[in-house]
């Protein structure tokens, strides 16, 4: 069992790139949107739509593996995906502003998201703390977001949301890249270790 699990960290460690270039993506969207103008908020609303059209894509493959209801449920939330994005392409400024009014619910689910993994992965990864830091600086900017629709209405709020969608994808580009990098350490662990 131990050598399939070396197996499986070897090879995937070969693909070490692919969450460094998705880290590196992160940061141009994070530059994008906090230059702070229209082009920030037709940014953030396109984003929108490729992350659910993406999320569509994924629950679709899903559906093809299983059996029955979960099957349903899979092919209901891959429209609903598919739909939402496709909305979010076409009314890229209506879903940034819809965006606006949940993004506190959101940065919780991510923040706790990204604790839960980095804490899962410091086996492995060196820098899971940094993970672990973006985590909890993305659930207290939830608490920042949330507590601040009692004092903007949401049209005077598009500049603060802004500033923390950038902030965000600032932190989600770290961690990524701290990631790739968690993951080719681990490769080259395992070759360093392996039997001459």
């Amino acid at each position: 069992m131990a050598t399939e699990v070396r197996t499986v960290l070897r090879q995937g460690a070969g693909y070490w790139w692919i969450p460094l270039i998705i880290g590196v993506a992160w940061l141009i969207v994070a530059w994008l949107v906090l230059r702070v103008n229209q082009t920030s908020i037709t940014t953030v609303g396109v984003l929108i739509g490729i992350v659910l059209i993406a999320a569509g894509v994924n629950e679709a493959a899903v559906a093809v593996f299983l059996p029955g209801g979960w099957k349903i449920w899979h092919i209901v939330m891959a429209v609903i995906f598919l739909l939402g994005g496709l909305w979010a392409l076409i009314r890229p400024v209506n879903t940034f502003f819809a965006l606006a009014s949940v993004l506190g619910l959101v940065l919780i689910l991510y923040g706790s998201f990204e604790i839960a993994r980095s804490v899962a992965s410091r086996a492995i990864n060196p820098f899971w703390w940094i993970g672990l830091i973006a985590g909890i600086l993305l659930i207290l900017l939830a608490f920042w977001v949330s507590g601040s629709d009692r004092v903007y209405a949401l049209r005077q709020r598009a500049y603060l949301i802004l500033f923390w969608v950038g902030f965000m994808a600032l932190f989600k580009g770290i961690s990524q890249i701290m990631f790739a990098l968690g993951i080719r350490h681990a490769g080259q662990r395992l070759d360093d270790s392996a039997p001459s």
